[in-house]
């Protein structure tokens, strides 16, 4: 089995289990598909569980996909409510039915 995972969850697995799981260090393209396909897998489990937890781990794995571009979670929060303010948020539910807007004839 191949899975990234958590970074203390070595030691907690030796810790429970007496001895540590053979692991290796993910590196350049490898690392960040795995991180990819965590966030696959985490969204997944979100959307199927839908508590904080799996919002959580999401977070963690954007924080990680960010420092792969020397981002840290002030840039990320700063992008995000920069777009906040120019664009709002999703927190209304607006769904656009069409791109432009229909003006009425007169």
């Amino acid at each position: 089995m191949r899975k990234l995972v958590r970074d203390r969850i070595p030691l907690i697995i030796a810790q429970r289990e007496g001895s540590f799981p053979t692991t290796y260090r993910a590196a350049g393209t490898e690392y960040e598909q795995l991180l990819r396909d965590k966030l696959q897998e985490e969204v997944t489990e979100y959307l199927e569980e839908g508590n904080v937890e799996e919002l959580a781990d999401i977070f963690e794995v954007l924080l990680a996909l960010a420092a792969l571009d020397n981002y840290v979670q002030e840039d990320l929060l700063l992008v995000a409510d920069g777009k906040r303010v120019a664009r709002g948020g999703f927190f209304q539910g607006i769904v656009l039915q069409q791109s432009a807007a229909v003006r009425p004839t007169t």
